[in-house]
C-alpha cells in the first residue's frame, strides 16, 4: 500500500470529490427524502444518519491506519459523510419543527396522500403483524402441547423400561424362589439323612452304654480295683472301689478318667458330682464340670453341670435344659427333686403337683427299656424308679384339680350371709370377689399365728348381706411361698345354699325334732326345731305308738328373707293323748332325699 504524503492528501481528496461528490450527494439526497416520507413508520432519517457516521468513521479510522488504500476508500467516505450530513440534517429539521409525518409531507399534498396510501399498507401490515403474533402463539401452544405430548411418551416409556425391569427381577425372583425351594429340598433330605445318622448313632450308643453297663456289672461281682484300666466301665468301676475305700484322690482320677470317654450315661457323673460337693464344694464341682461340659458333647455332663448351681438359678437352667432337650428322662427325676419336700422341707399343692408331674414323666421312659440306655449302674436306675414310684404313691391323687380347689360354706343369718373358706393347703393371704369381673378384697388376718406357717392366719370368712342374689364368687390365695393361686370361681345360690345349711343342721341335731312334754306342758308335742330350719322340708310324716308313718305334720312356708322365724299364728306344738308312749318321724326334703326313720320315746 503506498504511503499518502502530506501535500498529496489535498489533491486526492479534491479529486474523490470530484469524482464521487455528484453521485454520492444525489444518492445522500435521495435517501433523506425518502427517510422523511417514510418518518410515519420509523425515524429513518435518524437510523441513517447513525449508520453513515458510524460507517464514515469506520473508513476513515481504516485510511489513517492504513488498512485499506485511501484511493479505495476516499469515494466510500466521502458517501457515508454525504449520507449522514443529509440524513442527519433531515432529523434535525424534523425535531426542530415537531414533524411526524416528515417535512416534505407538510410542505407537498402529493407526498401526504403517498402517506395515507402508505398507511393502508401500514394497516395490512399490522394485521399481519397481529396475525403472525397469533400463529407465534398458536405455535407456542402448538410446542407446548408438543412438549406435554414429549413428556408423556417419555413417561410411557419410562414406564415400559420400569415394566421390562420388573419382569427381569420377576423372572430373576422366580429363579431364586426355584433355587431356594432346590436349596430347602436338598437341606429336607440332608436333615433325613443327619436324623437317620443321628438314630443310628445313638442306637450305637445305646448299644455301647450296654456293653459298658455289663462289663461295669462283671467288674463289680469281681470286686476289687484294676490295675490298669482301660475301657470306660474299668475306670468307672475303679472309681467306685476307691470311693468306697476312702480313696478320694484315686477315686477322682478314675472319675475323670471315665469322663474322658464321653460316654451319655447318667449315674457316673451324678456320683462324681456327690465327691466333688464333699471335696471342693459346690462352687468346685461346678467349675470341674463346666470344663468337661466344655470339652465334650454328653448331655448328661451339662445336665450335672447344671445341676451344681444354686436354688433359682439351677431350677431356671434345668428348665431350660428340659425344654431344649425334651426327651432326656433323667432330667425329669432331677427336676423333680427340685420340688421334693426333702429339698424344700414343706411342699406348697403347686410343689407337690410339680414334683408328680415330673415323677410322672420320668417313669413313663420306663415302658420298652427307655431309661436303661442312661445308666452304667443298673442299681442306681432301680434305686431312682423306687423312689419315684414311693413318691407318687404318697402324693396320691395331687394332679386332680377338681380334687384340691377351695370350698365356700355358706351360713344363713338373720343378719345376712356368713361365708367360711375351706383352702387345700396353708395360705397367707386370703382374697374373694363377687361376678367374674372387678377388684378381689383381702379377707384380712386372725389375732393367732397359723402353726403350719409361723405366720398370721388369714382370716377365712367374710360376709354378704341377705339381699345377695345368685352369683360366681371368685376364691384365690397365697400359699407359703408367697405365690398366688388362682382365682376359682365357685356358684352361689342363695335358695339352695339356705335348704343345704338347714337339711345339714336338722341331720345333725335330729334328736331335737320331736319333744315330749317340754318344760312342764304335760301332753304337749313340740316340734320347734323342724319349723326353725323348714326351709328345707318338704313334707314331714309321723305316727303314734308305731311306724306307720301315716299321718302328716304341718309346716308353714319358708320365708327366705326371715327364714328362722316362727309366724306368730303358728303353733310350735300339738296335744297327744297320756297312752301315746312313742312317736315315729321321717323327713322328706326339697333336694328329694328322705331321712332315716326317727324314733322318739316318751317319758
Amino acid at each position: 500500500m503506498a504511503d499518502i504524503g502530506v501535500g498529496a492528501a489535498p489533491s486526492l481528496i479534491r479529486a474523490s470529490l470530484s469524482r464521487t461528490g455528484k453521485w454520492a450527494g444525489s444518492i445522500a439526497f435521495i435517501g433523506g427524502a425518502v427517510s422523511d416520507i417514510l418518518n410515519p413508520l420509523a425515524p429513518f432519517a435518524a437510523y441513517i444518519a447513525l449508520v453513515a457516521s458510524i460507517a464514515a468513521i469506520i473508513i476513515a479510522i481504516a485510511i489513517v491506519l492504513r488498512l485499506v488504500l485511501a484511493a479505495k476508500a476516499l469515494p466510500a467516505l466521502v458517501f457515508a459523510t454525504s449520507a449522514a450530513a443529509v440524513a442527519g440534517g433531515v432529523y434535525a429539521v424534523q425535531k426542530e419543527t415537531k414533524s411526524q409525518n416528515g417535512i416534505i409531507a407538510g410542505l407537498v399534498p402529493a407526498i401526504a396522500q403517498l402517506q395515507q396510501s402508505m398507511g393502508i399498507v401500514a394497516e395490512k401490515v399490522a394485521k399481519i403483524e397481529q396475525t403472525v403474533t397469533q400463529t407465534q402463539k398458536t405455535v407456542e401452544e402448538v410446542k407446548k402441547s408438543t412438549d406435554t405430548v414429549a413428556r408423556k411418551t417419555d413417561q410411557i416409556a419410562s414406564a415400559e423400561q420400569q415394566q421390562a425391569a420388573q419382569g427381569v427381577e420377576t423372572q430373576q425372583t422366580v429363579e431364586a424362589v426355584k433355587q431356594t425351594t432346590e436349596t430347602i429340598a436338598a437341606g429336607q433330605k440332608q436333615q433325613v439323612a443327619q436324623s437317620e445318622k443321628l438314630q443310628a448313632t445313638t442306637e450305637q450308643i445305646a448299644a455301647s452304654i450296654d456293653t459298658i453297663a455289663k462289663g461295669f456289672a462283671t467288674l463289680a461281682a469281681q470286686g476289687g480295683a484294676i490295675a490298669e484300666p482301660k475301657r470306660p466301665d474299668e475306670f468307672y468301676h475303679n472309681a467306685r472301689v476307691y470311693e468306697l475305700s476312702g480313696d478320694m484322690l484315686n477315686a477322682r482320677r478314675s472319675y475323670l478318667a471315665f469322663a474322658g470317654f464321653n460316654v451319655d450315661a447318667i449315674d457316673p457323673y451324678t456320683r462324681f458330682a456327690t465327691l466333688l460337693r464333699v471335696q471342693d464344694g459346690k462352687a468346685g464341682a461346678r467349675e470341674v464340670f463346666g470344663q468337661l461340659a466344655d470339652k465334650g458333647k454328653a448331655l448328661s455332663i451339662k445336665l450335672v453341670h447344671v445341676m451344681q448351681f444354686d436354688d433359682a438359678q439351677r431350677l431356671d437352667k434345668l428348665s431350660a435344659f428340659i425344654s431344649a432337650n425334651p426327651d432326656f428322662a433323667p432330667a425329669y427325676y432331677l427336676q423333680a427333686q427340685e420340688f421334693s419336700e426333702d429339698r424344700l422341707g414343706s411342699q406348697t399343692l403347686a410343689d407337690k403337683r410339680s414334683e408328680a408331674q415330673a415323677l410322672t414323666k420320668f417313669v413313663s421312659y420306663e415302658k420298652e427299656g427307655g431309661l436303661l440306655k442312661y445308666f452304667v449302674d443298673q442299681t442306681q436306675l432301680a434305686d431312682w424308679l423306687d423312689r419315684s414310684r414311693s413318691r407318687l404313691a404318697a402324693l396320691g391323687d395331687v394332679l386332680n384339680p377338681a380334687r384340691f380347689a377351695p370350698s365356700l360354706t355358706p351360713m344363713r343369718s338373720n343378719q345376712g350371709w356368713s361365708m367360711t373358706i375351706s383352702l387345700p393347703e396353708p395360705a397367707t393371704a386370703i382374697s374373694w370377689r363377687l361376678g367374674g369381673t372387678g377388684p378381689f378384697t383381702d379377707t384380712g388376718l386372725l389375732a393367732l399365728n397359723d402353726q403350719r406357717t409361723g405366720k398370721p392366719m388369714p382370716n377365712p370368712s367374710f360376709e354378704l348381706p341377705d339381699s345377695t342374689a345368685a352369683t360366681t364368687i371368685g376364691i384365690k390365695y397365697l400359699d407359703i411361698r408367697g405365690r398366688e393361686t388362682g382365682p376359682f370361681d365357685i356358684r352361689f345360690d342363695p335358695d339352695a345354699a339356705l335348704q343345704q345349711g338347714n337339711k345339714q343342721i336338722l341331720d345333725q341335731f335330729w334328736t331335737s325334732w320331736i319333744a315330749f312334754d317340754a318344760s312342764g306342758n304335760h301332753g304337749l308335742v313340740y316340734f320347734t326345731q323342724m319349723l326353725s330350719y323348714r326351709c328345707a322340708i318338704k313334707e314331714v310324716r309321723y305316727s303314734l305308738n308305731g311306724a306307720a308313718l301315716d299321718k302328716a305334720l304341718p309346716m308353714p312356708p319358708c320365708n327366705a328373707r326371715d327364714p328362722y322365724a316362727i309366724p306368730g299364728d303358728f303353733q310350735p306344738y300339738f296335744k297327744v293323748a297320756d297312752s301315746v308312749k312313742s312317736m315315729s318321724v321321717q323327713v322328706t326334703y326339697t333336694d328329694g332325699t328322705k331321712s332315716p326313720v326317727r324314733d322318739y320315746k316318751r317319758q
